[in-house]
């Protein structure tokens, strides 16, 4: 790997960077009523050139800001999953916003900052810059889960998200102290030279400190017991938002969780695996029986991503390049169908307000047969039913682990993933068989339909794109170990 002289291996990060700043200018000095519309479609064109940029500026490994931050093919993976997270979340927040009186420019600003966090968070080459990038992203989100200040709900999310976020920040940046004190170095280089020069051993200190490093981590990715503020969040922010947490967020969350765990620890694979068993164990397990006695659409949706994280934790646990392969594809196939799901929530509009109980789906398939169709997609799809995109995802995570001789864990997410079909299928069966209520408010606009389309299609069509996806992401675990 080449450290080049010049910066251009984080072109795309401090393109988006100055574009965010220029935007915020932009919406400060045009009217009020201009500024929202005219704010977010530049976001929209900004996130866009800089995933092409991304593609584009591929060179293959590199280091730049004195090895601060490095690019690869694995960050170039993950970087274009969060840019198409953040732009979809944008487009799908068009109408909500205009409706529900967010129209302000602040808000596309805010998702394109966290976006650069996003994308710091996915080179992070040093604890440092891993920190920098995480508080980046985090302040924005922060902001965003209270947008809706006239909500309740919306405040009170925000508020909590913001404690427990600082908890989170604490935790991780006490393991980053214990891990310096007790290897000498923040740089992951130097961190994975140290550990192996020892035969793959650490001090206690270390141990302790990958531990706390972890448990901060987990939070950010909503891993049992650090779930406590998503299905509040979930529920309370406003739904694009929920939306936007659910995916671009949390796949640049796994990307950091893997290549912190991969590279600089990747020789104390026995000392952490334990830890992310642990909690793998525990997502899955309370993602199975909790949603079962959900009634809001939201808090079932954030307890479905807490067990989706669990199956994903499964290929970390693994710690082969299989695994990682394995939760590259998860995570690809999780945001589709994550983005699909909440485009048909977002389609929950009743005489003008936003409905979010399941109930409100009974006799859907009568009513609005399209919406029920791509809903039927996407709940079949998460609950892992063959032929759909969901089933591959677990596949391959679940056959990793048994290649690791991990079956307990392997068994325990077999068993989970059929425990969770149950309240998947409930959906399916309040909308194609319960009395019909009062229709939803059509039209729902061409953003949520042509999304609810496309993520549709590539959910029952992905066993015909499946090679290529596996080629990919086998590439880019391939780059996180040869590092």
């Amino acid at each position: 790997m080449t450290e080049l002289p010049i910066i251009l291996p984080a072109i795309p990060e401090i393109f988006l960077a100055v574009c965010g700043m220029a935007l915020m200018m932009v919406g400060v000095f045009s009217t009020k009523e201009r500024a929202a519309p005219i704010v977010s479609i530049l976001s929209i064109m900004v996130l866009i050139v800089t995933l092409v940029l991304v593609v584009m500026l591929n060179k293959g490994d590199a280091l730049a800001f004195n090895g601060l931050f490095v690019t690869d093919h694995f960050a170039v993976f993950m970087k274009v999953l969060v840019l198409i997270g953040s732009i979809v979340a944008l487009i799908m927040s068009d109408g909500f916003v205009q409706r529900e009186h967010m129209d302000r420019f602040e808000f596309p600003i805010l998702i394109v900052f966290a976006t650069v966090g996003m994308m710091m968070m996915v080179s992070a080459n040093d604890l440092i810059s891993l920190y920098i990038g995480l508080e980046l992203q985090s302040l924005s989100l922060y902001v965003l889960a209270a947008m809706q200040r006239d909500n309740l709900r919306s405040t009170e999310a925000g508020l909590k998200y913001f404690v427990l976020g600082a908890l989170s920040s604490g935790m991780l940046l006490y393991g980053c102290s214990m891990i310096y004190g007790f290897a000498g170095t923040t740089a992951f280089t130097v961190l994975a030279e140290n550990l192996g020069a020892h035969g793959g051993h650490a001090s206690v200190g270390v141990v302790v400190g990958i531990v706390f490093l972890c448990a901060g981590l987990a939070f950010k990715i909503s891993a049992v017991p650090f779930h406590m503020w998503t299905p509040d969040v979930y529920e309370g922010a406003p739904t694009p938002v929920t939306a936007f947490f659910a995916v671009a967020p949390k796949v640049a969350a796994m990307a950091l969780f893997l290549r912190v765990l991969m590279e600089p620890f990747g020789g104390l694979v026995d000392e952490w695996r334990q830890v992310i068993i642990a909690i793998s164990v525990a997502s899955m397990l309370l993602g199975a029986f909790a949603a079962i006695a959900q009634t809001n659409i939201k808090r079932l949706m954030a307890y479905s991503s807490i067990g989706h994280v669990g199956y994903a934790l499964v290929g970390i646990a693994a710690g082969t390049e299989a695994g990682v392969r394995g939760v590259l594809l998860y995570m690809t196939i999780y945001l589709v169908m994550t983005v699909g799901t909440f485009a048909c929530i977002l389609c929950m509009r009743r005489n003008g307000q936003m409905v979010e109980e399941i109930d409100d789906l009974s006799g859907l398939s009568k009513t609005h047969p399209k919406i029920a169709l791509a809903l039927l997609v996407f709940m079949f799809s998460l609950a892992g039913v063959p032929p759909l995109a969901g089933f591959f995802g677990k596949l391959y995570v679940f056959l990793a682990a048994i290649e690791a001789e991990l079956f307990t864990l392997a068994i325990i997410g077999v068993l989970s993933s059929v425990v969770s079909s149950f309240y998947y299928l409930r959906i399916i069966k309040i909308m194609y068989f319960d009395e019909a209520r009062d229709p939803f408010d059509m039209p729902v606009g061409r953003p949520l339909s042509v999304i609810m389309t496309v993520t549709g299609i590539a959910i029952v069509l992905f066993f015909i794109g499946l090679s290529p996806m596996l080629e990919g992401a086998s590439q880019a675990a391939a780059s996180l170990f040869s590092g």
